[in-house]
């Protein structure tokens, strides 16, 4: 069998095979709610043969939405939705998982379609914060500094997303410190010029993420996994670098987490970034070998036998697919083909189903 449609039990979650829709934010919702964009568009994934269907970034705050047309988990009401499409998910035989996310100075934009502008009050927007009055970019608001209330408020938001989450049925939990949003901003030298416990030392700007996952991890079932996404460098000097990334995923591992999803930048707007075809391997190469955890590839992943070779030569866990299953939803089931692997098909497909 090819590694790539190998099974993968991590606690006592079995993934049928390593191909992980990654978290991708559609921009879709109203007031934080799903609709039927998302349940065709994450429903199409499983149908495609995905073993782990991440939901996108949902905001665990109404402040913490990057647009106002996010996914949200800040309230009771969106649990029954979620729910639908949570269900469906595991009755076509991928596990669903769901990323938790504060966007911090990053919020109150609008859809990239629509040139991700930042939104004054004025325009609909609202206040944004984050560790420092810093500003992510020019023509966007200066945010507020989180104080102690603040950031205990962010503590308790991320908890009852997770409470929220479980009861929707989700089985993998994220958490989002990646991309230059909230958790990411406290982690870089870059964004957090705090002079507090939450700033100034690496054990200080890791305090809050620290205490984010301890909390969700202090909730979750012993046999759930925990996952974090990681921006392991901010391609920019004097930021966040792969060193810390390796010893921030050893502090982690100690706490509960099980897999570290590994991508990159986001927090600096002009960082120079050589992207090309599997540019951000070698980051879940270093984090897996370096701190003896279980990570995730992503990032320009195209072809089934890319993301065979990097499994085999032991360089992730699992391969997280954004853009190409954007593309092609029914990736899984073509790279089975591309493989020689016979994995089954939905029932009311299998009459299309090429003979190998």
């Amino acid at each position: 069998m090819s590694k790539l449609f190998s099974p993968l039990q991590i606690r006592s979650v079995t993934l049928k095979n390593r191909i992980v829709v990654s978290p991708m934010c559609q921009y879709s919702s109203t007031d934080g709610f799903v609709n039927d964009w998302h349940v065709v568009h994450l429903g199409s994934r499983a149908i495609g043969g995905a073993g782990l269907v991440i939901f996108e970034a949902t905001a665990v705050s109404p402040e913490g939405r990057i647009s106002p047309l996010d996914l949200g988990i800040w309230e009771d009401g969106h649990i029954a939705g979620l729910k639908r499409i949570v269900d469906f998910i595991h009755a076509h035989g991928s596990v669903a998982g769901i990323q938790l996310a504060h966007a911090g100075r990053k919020a109150s934009h609008t859809e990239p379609w629509k040139g991700g502008k930042f939104l004054s009050a004025a325009e609909g927007g609202w206040q944004i914060v984050g560790p420092s009055p810093i500003p992510f970019s020019q023509g966007t608001d200066t945010p507020l500094e989180l104080d102690e209330e603040g950031i205990q408020k962010v503590i308790i938001d991320f908890r009852r997303a997770a409470v929220r989450a479980l009861d929707a049925g989700f089985k993998v939990i994220e958490i989002h410190a990646a991309h230059g949003y909230l958790l990411n901003q406290f982690l870089s030298p870059l964004s957090n010029h705090r002079t507090d416990e939450y700033g100034g030392s690496f054990e200080n700007r890791i305090r809050l993420l620290v205490q984010v996952v301890e909390t969700v991890r202090q909730l979750l079932p012993d046999d759930y996994p925990l996952f974090v996404r990681v921006s392991a460098t901010d391609w920019t000097e004097g930021g966040w670098a792969l060193e810390d990334t390796v010893q921030l995923a050893r502090v982690l591992k100690d706490k509960g987490v099980d897999l570290f999803d590994c991508s990159s930048g986001g927090n600096v707007p002009h960082a120079q970034i050589p992207a090309g075809p599997g540019y951000q391997v070698h980051f879940a190469e270093e984090v897996r070998k370096q701190a003896g955890v279980l990570t995730g590839a992503v990032g320009l992943i195209l072809e089934a036998q890319q993301a065979e070779a990097i499994l085999q030569n032991d360089r992730a866990d699992l391969i997280l697919l954004a853009r190409e299953l954007l593309r092609d939803p029914y990736f899984p089931l073509h790279a089975a083909i591309e493989l020689g692997e016979d994995i089954p098909w939905p029932d009311q497909y299998v009459r299309a189903k090429p003979r190998l």
